[in-house]
């Protein structure tokens, strides 16, 4: 996994060019840099087809299911740090609330998150980062663009990301080999959960991950509130 030195100069990659040209966005279409977003989704795939994908098999093969769920636990229990700060900056605060239970408890009861017992408990889960705050907020998403490493994003949600790795409690494990260890462990967890949802994925990949994440994100932002046209003929 990257360092945050690493991660925030690949990040610049893209960005100075993007946030140039975010004021033009109201008047193109989602994806106007398609030509440079399918260079860098083919270098991330080849990455991830030869490397990433092939030791995210292998952890899943060789980790006893038990174990694998305790490391999604901990890793999950770790992102409500960033759920909580996100939560508040949105004035949600029932939901922040919440976030502070499932910390609480997740990280004493549940053995340093290993163990999620605030789920049982009816204290359930809201997901939150830095680019939904900043779209709830009224921030537009600006052009999709794919990032090198990171993947599918917007200039909001990219501009966004240094927040979110600010929050990130395993940026601040000062040994860093244990600190990089945690990162490729992450990794390797976040990577073997899409193994089953890739399986979905069809026609097209480059435009099935852009809307698929698009959508998701307005799902997002909107807290799940979904437009109905209820003037539609069908």
């Amino acid at each position: 996994m990257l360092t945050s030195t690493l991660r925030s100069s690949f990040l610049a990659t893209g960005m100075g060019v993007a946030l140039m040209a975010a004021p033009a966005m109201a008047e193109t279409e989602q994806d106007p840099w398609e030509g440079f977003n399918r260079s860098i989704f083919s270098f991330n795939e080849t990455l991830d087809r030869y490397a990433v994908k092939p030791l995210a098999q292998g952890y899943r093969y060789v980790t006893p299911d038990i174990a694998e769920k305790g490391v999604s636990n901990f890793f999950d229990n770790l992102s409500d740090v960033g759920n909580l700060f996100n939560n508040l900056l949105q004035f949600k605060f029932d939901a922040a609330g919440k976030t502070f239970a499932r910390l609480t408890f997740n990280t004493t009861f549940g053995l340093a998150g290993l163990v999620d017992v605030a789920t049982p408990m009816g204290i359930e889960e809201h997901t939150e980062d830095f680019g939904q705050t900043l779209g709830h907020w009224g921030v537009g998403s600006g052009p999709y663009l794919v990032l090198p490493f990171i993947g599918p994003s917007t200039v909001r949600d990219g501009v966004a990301l240094p927040v979110d790795w600010a929050v990130d409690p395993v940026g601040e494990v000062d040994h860093v080999p244990t600190r990089n260890s945690l990162y490729a462990l992450r990794l390797l967890d976040t990577r073997s959960r899409l193994l089953k949802a890739e399986q979905i994925i069809s026609g097209d990949k480059y435009s099935f991950v852009r809307d698929a994440y698009l959508q998701r994100r307005a799902y997002q932002i909107d807290d799940g509130a979904v437009d109905v046209n209820y003037n539609s003929d069908f």
